[in-house]
């Protein structure tokens, strides 16, 4: 196997606000909540059930998810392009079919890969700023451009992928007319509520996944909750739900956390030292010393 070479921050490096967000133990619900909305979309969620193991090994198309996500920000400039390739040459050999129209469509059309990436994304700012993690307004932007770059990877022109708040807002505005609760999108939501587990774990599933289910759901954006029918409690319980969950999983000694396969961000600080150490409180020591400086300034 290559030896990594020693020093390589990647696409992000530690300076960046993806590098401190990603470590997040709140990543695991924000890409719940990614994969509901992603489902409100008929051609991207066929084009998923069409074409993948969902129903079967659902559990182990979001561990390949978390370990793109993982690669692409920790590991190195080699492996995160290594990783966009493989998934550009995935997508490039399916197809899916739209029942009414009887079209056959790729499923690498820019429009449906944009609407996974600003779903995906969009998600982990939300959850991560609501939950409490101290991110300012201009490094949520920060972020957002800087997730250009993971658009990039699995086959978007970075210049048409939003890149702050406001991009964001009127992208999500122009799609929500072409958003519905299909027969497919059902079947996800389905899952998402009790997805199959192992005999040894269903008790686990049963005290632990309902909280985290109604958590991701209740994160969703209000028209989100219209279309799948189903009430989500006020805006204002669900974030201090967030923010006690937060304080919870946060209080789990990092290392502990890392421990977890597969292990990106202790290989990224075996490689670049103890300083790289990802934390989202390092961002509000950035804001802060930012700020201070335009005092001086002023």
């Amino acid at each position: 196997m290559d030896t990594p070479p020693a020093g390589d921050p990647g696409l992000f490096g530690p300076s960046s606000v993806t590098w401190q967000l990603h470590g997040d133990p709140l990543m695991w619900i924000a890409g719940i909540r990614a994969l509901y909305l992603q489902a409100l979309c008929p051609r991207a969620v066929r084009g998923v059930l069409a074409n993948s193991d969902f129903r079967r090994d659902a559990w182990g198309r979001l561990m390949r998810t978390a370990d793109f996500v993982g690669t692409t920000t920790y590991g190195t400039t080699d492996a995160a392009e290594r990783a966009g390739a493989a998934v550009r040459g995935l997508h490039r050999r399916l197809t899916a079919t739209d029942p009414a129209s009887g079209e056959r469509y790729r499923i690498d059309e820019p429009e449906l890969l944009l609407w996974v990436h600003c779903a995906e994304v969009d998600s982990y700012l939300q959850v991560l700023r609501r939950s409490g993690c101290p991110l300012t307004d201009a490094q949520a932007d920060a972020y957002l451009r800087e997730q250009r770059e993971s658009g990039r990877l699995v086959g978007l022109d970075p210049a048409r992928v939003p890149g702050d708040r406001a991009a964001f807002a009127a992208y999500f505005a122009r799609v929500r007319p072409h958003l519905a609760l299909t027969p497919e999108a059902r079947e996800v939501d389905a899952f998402l509520r009790r997805p199959p587990t192992p005999a040894v774990f269903v008790p686990a599933r049963a005290v632990l996944w309902p909280w985290i289910a109604r958590l991701a759901y209740g994160a969703l954006p209000a028209y989100a909750h219209r279309l799948y029918g189903r009430p989500a409690p006020p805006p204002a319980a669900v974030t201090r739900r967030l923010r006690a969950t937060g304080r919870l999983l946060r209080a789990i000694p990092p290392t502990v956390r890392w421990q977890l396969p597969p292990r990106h961000i202790l290989r990224a600080v075996e490689r670049l030292g103890p300083d790289t150490r990802p934390s989202a409180y390092k961002l509000r020591r950035a804001a802060a010393i930012m700020d201070g400086q335009g005092e001086r300034r002023g």
